[in-house]
C-alpha cells in the first residue's frame, strides 16, 4: 500500500492499494469511533462493490445503509442532493457516524455535498471506482452539483476523511470511462509533469494497465501539492482546470449526456492550445489522446459554445481565467475579460 497525506484545513490520508476496498471497514475504523455508516452510490457501482464494501464494513462493527441513484451527470441535480438528505436523516445519521462515497465523480461530488451539508457538516469518505475519480475528483474537497444554469455551480469545499484508492476496481469499467479519465491523467502532465505525459503517451488503452499505479499515484502527488498551496482556488490551484472551461461548454452543450466530462477536457485542451501554442506541443497532445480514443476538438459552433463559458464558476466580474501550456509539464494562468476570451476563440 502507498499512502499519501493530503495536509490541508482538515488534513487525510490517500490510500493506494489494490484490493483495498475489501479493507475499507478496517482503514475507516481508525478514522471514526462511530458505529454507524451511510454508503451513497450509484445503480452501477453499488452492484459490483455495495455489498464488497458493506461486508468490510460490518466486519470492523458498523451498522450500514445504503442509498443507490440513476448513474450518470444528469443525476447530479437538487432532485437527488434532496433524496440523499432525506435519507440521512430517515436513517438516523447524527454528526459523529460517517458517510462513504462509493463511485465515480458524480458519486463523489454530490455525496461531499451532501456530507458539507446535512447536520452543517459529517465526515465522509472517499472510494473512488473510477480512473478519473481516483485521480482527480476524490482528492481536494471540492463538492458540488449541477444546476439549470451550468456545471458545479453549486457546492463547498469539504475535505474528506480518507480516500480509498484500489485500482483493481478499475478493472470493471468499459473503455470509454477508462479513457474518460486518461484524459485527467494526460491533464496533470500536461501542467506540471513533462515525464508523466512521456509516460502515458508510451501507452495506450490496452497498455495502461502496466503503469497504472505508478500513474496514479503521480497524479495524485502532483493534485496535493497543488491543493496544499491553493486549498480554496484562488491562485494556483486553477490550473487544474487546464481544458475545462470549454469542456465544461461542451458538456452543457450536449446537456451532459452521451458526452463525458473527460471528452470535454480532452477535447477544451486541445482548442486552447490549438489557438496559443507551437505545433509541436499541440501535435504531442493532439496523438496522445487519440491513443485513448479521446476527441481533439469539436464541430460546435464556438457562438454555440461560449455563452456556457461566461457562465463558468471560475468566471469574476467580467473577467475569467483561462488555463494554457505553451511546453508540455508548465501551465500558465490568463485572466482576461469575457470579451476578450471570447474574440479569441471566435477569432
Amino acid at each position: 500500500m502507498k499512502t499519501i497525506h493530503v495536509n490541508t484545513s482538515h488534513p487525510y490520508d490517500v490510500l493506494i492499494e489494490r484490493d483495498g476496498l475489501k479493507k475499507c471497514g478496517e482503514y475507516i475504523r481508525t478514522i471514526t469511533k462511530s458505529n454507524k455508516a451511510a454508503i451513497i452510490t450509484d445503480d452501477i457501482v453499488g452492484g459490483l462493490y455495495a455489498q464488497t464494501a458493506a461486508d468490510s464494513l460490518a466486519q470492523n462493527g458498523f451498522e450500514t445503509c445504503v442509498f443507490t441513484f440513476p448513474n450518470g451527470e444528469q443525476s447530479k441535480n437538487l432532485a437527488t442532493f434532496g433524496q440523499i438528505l432525506d435519507f440521512l436523516c430517515e436513517n438516523s445519521i447524527t454528526r459523529s457516524d460517517i458517510i462513504i462515497a462509493l463511485g465515480g465523480g458524480v458519486v463523489g461530488d454530490i455525496t461531499g455535498f451532501a456530507a458539507a451539508s446535512y447536520l452543517r457538516g459529517v465526515d465522509f469518505v472517499q472510494i473512488p471506482t473510477t480512473l478519473l475519480a481516483q485521480i482527480d475528483s476524490s482528492v481536494g474537497g471540492k463538492t458540488a452539483i449541477d444546476i439549470k444554469g451550468g456545471k458545479n455551480l453549486v457546492g463547498a469545499f469539504k475535505q474528506p476523511a480518507m480516500v480509498i484508492c484500489d485500482s483493481n476496481t478499475l478493472k470493471t469499467l468499459s473503455p470509454e470511462i477508462l479513457s474518460d479519465g486518461m484524459a485527467e491523467a494526460v491533464k496533470y502532465g500536461m501542467i506540471r509533469d513533462e515525464k508523466l505525459f512521456e509516460l502515458i503517451e508510451n501507452h495506450d488503452l490496452d497498455s495502461i494497465d502496466e503503469v497504472m499505479d505508478e500513474m496514479i499515484y503521480t497524479c495524485i502527488d502532483i493534485k496535493r501539492d497543488v491543493v496544499e498551496h491553493d486549498e480554496f482556488d484562488k491562485g494556483e490551484r486553477m490550473i487544474l482546470n487546464f481544458g475545462h472551461t470549454l469542456g465544461h461548454a461542451l458538456e452543457g452543450w450536449h446537456e451532459y449526456t452521451n458526452f463525458t466530462h473527460g471528452m470535454g477536457v480532452a477535447a477544451g485542451m486541445c482548442l486552447i492550445t490549438g489557438k496559443l501554442c507551437d505545433s509541436p506541443v499541440m501535435d504531442r497532445l493532439q496523438k496522445c489522446l487519440v491513443n485513448y480514443k479521446l476527441p481533439v476538438g469539436t464541430d460546435i459552433p464556438m457562438s454555440e459554445l461560449l455563452p456556457f463559458c461566461s457562465k463558468d464558476k471560475k468566471r469574476e466580474s467580467d473577467s475569467l481565467s483561462y488555463i494554457v501550456c505553451r511546453t508540455i509539464g508548465k501551465a500558465e494562468i490568463v485572466k482576461v475579460t469575457v470579451e476578450e476570451f471570447n474574440k479569441l476563440m471566435e477569432e
